[in-house]
């Protein structure tokens, strides 16, 4: 009986969670970068804010747009891009890869290819809470400009 209840409850939460990363769900998402645990040459310690938006145009796979704002000690910026994103229904996890155009307030460009990987624990049934961990690296300035991070976010699945 006791193998019963604990095989009805993983079901029961594995579809749960398949429920959420199923094609046509929507995805909206909040999120505080750097938070003193952002690096790179250039500027040793950041702090951003971050607004995102995606769709899952396939079971397990998003399509991420996002925009941010970085308070760095000289150098401010925004940035917006989108991310390919693919959670694993089993535990949580995600991964995701994608391109970013940053534009610093001293009228300097730069791309980067953000990649991270993330955890999404559910808080009920469509609000989560997204850690992850993230690098970004600069295509015009790589040694400088790239970046590592943490991120902590709040996201809802509809």
């Amino acid at each position: 009986m006791k193998k019963f209840f604990l095989t009805a409850l993983l079901a029961v939460v594995t579809l749960a969670s398949h429920a959420q990363f199923e094609k046509g769900k929507k995805y909206m998402g909040a999120s505080l970068t750097g938070i003193g645990f952002s690096y790179n040459k250039s500027e040793k310690v950041t702090f951003g804010l971050e607004a995102m938006a995606g769709y899952f145009f396939a079971d397990n796979w998003m399509l991420r747009g996002n925009f941010d704002y970085t308070h760095q000690n000289k150098l401010n910026a925004v940035a917006f891009g989108a991310l390919a994103r693919y959670s694993f229904q089993e535990n949580g996890v995600s991964l995701g890869a994608g391109l970013e155009f940053n534009h610093y307030f001293s009228e300097q460009n730069d791309l980067s290819v953000p990649v991270e990987i993330g955890y999404t624990w559910f808080l009920g049934r469509n609000l989560t809470i997204e850690p992850a961990v993230y690098y970004k690296m600069s295509l015009c300035n790589f040694a400088d400009k790239s970046t590592v991070g943490l991120r902590i976010g709040l996201g809802y699945y509809f």
